[in-house]
């Protein structure tokens, strides 16, 4: 057996298998690390894109499709015309469905579904996930203040989320369109007993606020599962970042034909390919560089130009900047040597640089053509984009008029200095910077741009507090809707909008009347009045929607890929 495919497995903990249990079982490498096995915790893709495996949720996504939805623990879809969901479309209905085993061979009951949504809303861990049902179901993004104080009532929680019977039904604050989309994706079901006796929150109002905001390293489920999916937790060795799942024998759909999945982090982008290409991985997430080298391989399927619920990179502008022990303002004064806190706060100066960007060269040659330009922050499809819709163009003539604006004709003649920040690992984001750094030097001798890539978690940090004057990121949709995109892009309490110190009183109105509306065409109408007050406001530089990759031996059949789950979802995968 080929050392690669040796060397995996001794990561995993395995010995080599027979050819026959190879059969039976699936490889897979894949470029980021797990984060937590706590659903309340983690809130990246590829952990995500594991624990759909893991636990099921009341809905699921049939195949790759984005907006249909088929019954999962819940026996039917909610509708009004079923009546599972009332006609002010704010109480929706799910009968759970009976029989259904945990691993650990206990019954699921309606009281574990409570209790996990409970758990889920009320654990509200800092940087994680909760906000996405806590926007639908309380009305609130945070169970929190600026100041860290509690401001969520249990009582509102436990009445918003109730068992009757054989059913969980659930009333929402307001009409929520995406609501069902967010519980198919995000909506995961444990065992409540099982969670208590590990030490988690017994499901008390008493107790519920020790659980708040608890850290990683704190949560008694930061590495134990027991979901009722179809896979369930082998083993997670941290240290050699690598997952083993097992097959759930007794799942209630049918056992998988898969019965082990090995899943492998490997960050060299060629192991990659050579892990692919000798058959020591069954599925790879491909950098799309090697796309020439591998057509035409008979073994290897390329997926290729895959959707994906993703904008990125983007260019932000902080408006209020954190001056304080501050390296990337330089004097911090606009006397062409720095920028003062409030620069980007003049319009015509962020016009100036969107202007400034070269949107066609930037898909073409650095993403060599794959992936679609952006019109706004989310992807065709979630919102039906017409000529009325608003988008900037490279154009330096008209970025040269806005500089010679801005603040009074003083950015012109005095020049500026300040750094542009991405992540290390974020290629792309370094390319798009340097593309915006080389066109606005080029304009004027006196501007001047320095670029510096910082680590994820120093990045993150320096985004909290508002220490980059510009700064590159990216945004992947926890679900399928614009809403999850205007609301973090230009929502004053959106992700990106808080960062940057952005409010638009007006957009902030319409986007909350978006999605509340269930007409479509009404929706699409309310979106682009947001999308055009936040093109003429310049907020940010949206650069293209990138496309995915999966590469797969050919002897790998029912690969489905769905970009609202962030990974494959395995259970209808199988070897010929």
């Amino acid at each position: 057996m080929k050392k690669l495919f040796l060397l995996l497995l001794a990561v995993c903990g395995f010995c080599a298998c027979s050819q026959e249990m190879q059969k039976d079982t699936l490889i897979v490498a894949h470029k980021s690390e797990m984060e937590s096995m706590d659903p309340v915790f983690s809130y990246d893709g590829v952990t995500h894109g594991m624990l759909i495996n893991i636990y099921d949720t009341l809905l699921k996504f049939k195949g790759s499709s984005l907006t249909d939805l088929v019954p999962s623990l819940s026996m039917q879809v909610p509708t009004k015309e079923n009546g599972l969901i009332s006609q002010d479309g704010r109480t929706y209905t799910f009968p759970i469905r009976k029989g259904v085993k945990f691993h650990d061979g206990t019954e699921l009951t309606p009281e574990d579904v409570r209790y996990s949504l409970l758990r889920f809303l009320l654990s509200d861990v800092a940087g994680g996930p909760s906000s996405l049902l806590l926007e639908p179901i309380l009305g609130v993004s945070s169970t929190r203040n600026e100041k860290g104080e509690i401001v969520v009532d249990f009582k509102d929680a436990s009445d918003a989320v109730r068992v009757d019977g054989d059913n969980i039904v659930i009333t929402l604050k307001r009409p929520f369109a995406p609501f069902l989309s967010i519980l198919a994706r995000w909506g995961y079901v444990m065992s409540k007993d099982w969670a208590v006796q590990k030490g988690a929150w017994d499901g008390t109002e008493e107790t519920w606020k020790k659980f708040n905001n608890f850290s990683k390293d704190d949560s008694p489920l930061f590495n134990e599962t027991n979901g009722t999916g179809p896979f369930k937790l082998g083993r997670w060795d941290i240290a050699g970042k690598a997952v083993t799942l097992l097959a759930n024998e007794n799942y209630f759909a049918g056992a998988p034909k898969i019965k082990t999945i090995h899943m492998k982090t490997v960050d060299e982008a060629s192991t990659l390919r050579l892990m692919l290409e000798s058959g020591d991985a069954d599925i790879a997430e491909l950098s799309p560089k090697f796309v020439s080298q591998l057509k035409g391989n008979p073994d290897i399927t390329l997926y290729d130009n895959l959707p994906r619920l993703r904008t990125d990179p983007v260019i932000f502008f902080t408006l209020d900047i954190n001056m304080q022990a501050n390296p990337d303002v330089g004097s911090g004064k606009l006397d062409g040597e720095g920028i003062p806190a409030d620069f980007f706060a003049d319009r015509d100066l962020r016009k100036a640089f969107v202007y400034a960007f070269d949107y066609d060269a930037f898909l073409r040659e650095s993403m060599e053509g794959r992936g679609e330009a952006s019109f706004g922050p989310a992807p065709a499809g979630l919102v039906k984009y017409d000529k009325d819709f608003k988008r900037y163009s490279f154009d330096l003539k008209k970025a040269e008029e806005h500089f010679k604006k801005a603040w009074g004709g003083q950015v012109w003649e005095k020049g500026f200095k300040f750094t542009i920040t991405y992540n290390t690992s974020g290629e792309m984001r370094q390319i798009a910077s340097e593309i915006l750094k080389r066109n606005v030097e080029s304009l004027n001798p006196k501007f001047q741009i320095d670029l510096r890539g910082v680590t994820w978690p120093a990045f993150l940090e320096k985004t909290a507090r508002r220490q980059m004057p510009m700064w590159a990121r990216g945004w992947v949709a926890d679900y399928a809707d614009a809403h999850n995109f205007y609301f973090p892009f230009a929502h004053s309490q959106g992700r990106y909008a808080l960062s940057q110190g952005y409010s638009n009183p007006v957009a902030d109105k319409l986007i909350e009347r978006a999605v509340a509306e269930t007409d479509a065409k009404k929706r699409n109408a309310l979106y682009k009045q947001v999308h055009n007050l936040i093109h003429d406001d310049a907020m940010q530089i949206y650069t293209v929607h990138p496309t995915g990759l999966w590469a797969v031996r050919s002897d790998v059949k029912g690969f489905t890929d769905n970009p609202v789950y962030m990974g494959i979802y395995y259970y209808p995968i199988y070897k010929e």
